[in-house]
C-alpha cells in the first residue's frame, strides 16, 4: 500500500489529536462542560418542538428543533416517562427520515407494463388512487350474504399500515378504511 504526504499528514494529525484528547481524559480534565456548550451553541435559536418517535409501538417522546422552519435536530425528550431522553438506533436516526437526500420528494409511478417509472404530482395521484377505490369498491360491494345477514363490505380492498405512520394516522385510516367496508386491514404496530 503506498501512502501519500497528504495521507501521512492526515494520520499525524488524527493521531496527535486522539493523543492529546486520551491524555486530558487520563490526567482528569473535565470535559463535560465543552461538550455541553457545544450542544448549546448547535440548537441555541432553534424552536423546539415536542414529538413522538413514528416507529415502533412504544412511543418514545422527541424533541424536534427548527431553524426558520427546517430541521435542524431532532432527540430524545427526557420529560417522557416511556424513554426519559434515551432513543433506540433506529428512533436515533428519526433526522435522516426528513433529510435524508435519497428520500423520495414526488410520487412514482409505473404504469402496467412499462419499464420506467414516472414522476406524477400528488394531486394526480390523490386523484387515481380515489378513482381507482371507488370502482373496485362499487364493483366488489357485498351488502347481505346469501342467509340475509348484514355486511357492508368488500373483499376486493387489502390496507397495510406500518409503523412509521403515527398512532392518529393509523386510527383515522382504520375509521376510514371500515368505513369504505375494507375488512382486509393489517397494521405492523399502534392500533
Amino acid at each position: 500500500m503506498e501512502v501519500s504526504r497528504r495521507d501521512f499528514l492526515r494520520l499525524s494529525v488524527a493521531a496527535g489529536s486522539a493523543t492529546a484528547l486520551s491524555g486530558l481524559i487520563g490526567s482528569g480534565v473535565n470535559l463535560g462542560p465543552t461538550v455541553a456548550r457545544a450542544q448549546e451553541l448547535r440548537i441555541k435559536n432553534a424552536k423546539v418542538t415536542p414529538s413522538v418517535c413514528p416507529y415502533c409501538s412504544v412511543g418514545c417522546g422527541t424533541l424536534i428543533h427548527t431553524i426558520e422552519g427546517k430541521i435542524v435536530n431532532i432527540e430524545g425528550d427526557p420529560r417522557s416517562p416511556h424513554n426519559e431522553g434515551t432513543l433506540c438506533p433506529k428512533g436515533a436516526a428519526i433526522f435522516q427520515l426528513h433529510v435524508n437526500p435519497n428520500r423520495p420528494t414526488q410520487v412514482l409511478h409505473r404504469a402496467a407494463g412499462a419499464s420506467d417509472w414516472e414522476g406524477w404530482d400528488l394531486d394526480r395521484a390523490m386523484t387515481r388512487i380515489t378513482e381507482l377505490t371507488k370502482k373496485t369498491r362499487d364493483e366488489t360491494f357485498i351488502e347481505k350474504l346469501s342467509n340475509g345477514k348484514l355486511v357492508n363490505m368488500t373483499p376486493a380492498i387489502f390496507v397495510l399500515g406500518g409503523a412509521t405512520l403515527e398512532v392518529e394516522f393509523n386510527h383515522i385510516c382504520q375509521k376510514l378504511m371500515r368505513g369504505l367496508g375494507i375488512v382486509a386491514i393489517e397494521n405492523q404496530a399502534r392500533i
